[in-house]
């Protein structure tokens, strides 16, 4: 007889935390422009804004099948001051 088991969210797993913990460090660093993003969802973000932390954490969580280092990688290099 099969089992199926329930997919492991992004958000419990080591590699999960190890995101979130980059994410932070690079929200902090004043070499990155880390603005929050915009949601229309006025229940959950009563002024419009979503955190830059939560943003990208969202976004890893419904598309499993980016490498979350690589998306570090390429979004470090996208909000790199210059």
């Amino acid at each position: 007889m099969a089992s199926y088991k329930k997919k492991v969210s992004l958000l419990d797993t080591p590699e999960g935390v190890v995101v979130k913990d980059a994410l932070i460090v690079l929200e902090d660093d004043p070499a990155y422009i880390t603005q929050p993003g915009y949601s229309s969802d006025l229940e959950k973000y009563p002024d419009n804004s979503v955190p830059f932390v939560e943003k990208h954490m969202s976004y890893l969580v419904s598309h499993p099948s980016v490498n979350p280092g690589m998306y570090l990688s390429n979004l470090r290099l996208m909000t790199r001051k210059r």
